[in-house]
């Protein structure tokens, strides 16, 4: 079997190729340079020579804020990058997966989306990852949409990460309580997406850790486990400047995953507690 991962340099790509490592597969490693989804003649002739039986799409452009005043970049890469990649899918014949994210919904229905909600984005970036969720139910047909939310890990920038840098420079730190997420360890989602990607159950899953909280108790978690002292001190988003605003409820509920897999990931606090072990920051 082979398999191409895109955006293999990344926080979830970096992860994933290392959970492949030692499977009986031929591995396709391919980010920027060698592989520009932009360049949509480049992307297709290069995937129809290779026809990997699964593409795994992690490329994104992801920073939320930026999206906003970048839009042509944002939706170059994830809207007009995921069209080309569903056409190339299509064309030689491979199964498509691609992450996507829990900014698809407005948050304003209060509990856990499911995979059946309609998604209403209240960002640019959430459109863009949307329309790229468009483009390949449109043109591909063996393909998995992959929602996921509040994603970290060792290998890019994430919230978990950041605070624990915070907290070294200042003993009190302030954070937004009133947006709640399911947050999601990247080596966590490895061996479920893997599983869904060797199925044939095509669609669309949420697929986050167990639980939910606000960014305000996942700090105070991190800073716990952590073994700080710093003080953690709640505040309404309308308290920070941001440019893109953000739901203020969009933990997901990974129905489909669980009743066609009868699988689940564990709760995002035992997640937490071995990502500070990677980090050697608790035994």
């Amino acid at each position: 079997m082979k398999i191409a991962v895109i955006g293999a340099n990344g926080m979830l790509g970096t992860d994933f190729c290392d959970f492949l490592r030692g499977k009986e597969i031929e591995l396709i490693k391919w980010d920027l340079p060698e592989m520009d989804i932009t360049n949509v003649d480049k992307t297709i002739n290069t995937i129809k020579k290779e026809k990997p039986n699964i593409i795994f799409h992690f490329a994104a452009y992801t920073d939320v804020d930026t999206a906003e005043n970048d839009k042509a970049k944002a939706y170059a890469i994830n809207t007009q990058g995921t069209w080309t990649l569903a056409l190339a899918a299509k064309e030689s014949k491979s199964k498509l997966l691609y992450m996507s994210t829990d900014y698809v919904f407005d948050g304003k229905k209060g509990i856990d989306y499911l995979e059946s909600d309609k998604p209403n984005p209240i960002n640019y970036y959430g459109l863009t990852k949307l329309l790229g969720e468009k483009a390949i139910i449109q043109h591909s047909k063996k393909y998995f949409i992959i929602r996921t939310s509040w994603l970290y890990g060792r290998n890019g920038k994430n919230f978990v990460s950041t605070i624990i840098n915070i907290a070294k420079e200042k003993d009190t730190l302030e954070i937004v309580s009133d947006q709640i997420g399911s947050p999601t360890y990247t080596k966590d989602l490895c061996r479920h997406l893997y599983n869904i990607a060797n199925s044939e159950h095509f669609g669309i899953y949420h697929l986050t850790n167990s639980g939910k909280c606000s960014w305000y108790e996942l700090a105070g978690a991190i800073i716990k486990e952590a073994g700080l002292k710093n003080k953690i001190l709640p505040i309404t988003s309308d308290k920070i400047n941001r440019a893109a605003k953000r739901p203020s409820y969009s933990a997901l509920e990974n129905f489909n995953y669980k009743t066609i897999f009868k699988q689940s990931l564990r709760p995002w606090q035992e997640a937490l507690k071995d990502y500070l072990k990677e980090l050697n920051l608790i035994q």
